[in-house]
């Protein structure tokens, strides 16, 4: 999976929830949660995991699935 499709599945899980919402559950800065939903870069692998547990799926799911 590219970093395009990545930053897709992002947004679609973000839903209606705010990114603002999304940096404090994760325990990340704005720009880079706008930088992975962009596909512009992709998350460190404990950022994976957080991700991943914020959304209730898993990293394989979220970040490696087609």
């Amino acid at each position: 999976m590219n970093s395009k499709e990545i930053g897709s599945r992002l947004i679609k899980l973000r839903g209606d929830r705010s990114q603002q919402e999304v940096v404090k559950a994760v325990n990340i800065s704005p720009s880079a949660l706008s930088m992975y939903e962009n596909g512009e870069r992709i998350p460190r692998d404990e950022v994976k995991e957080r991700l991943a547990a914020y959304y209730n799926t898993s990293v394989q799911a979220l970040f490696y699935a087609d």
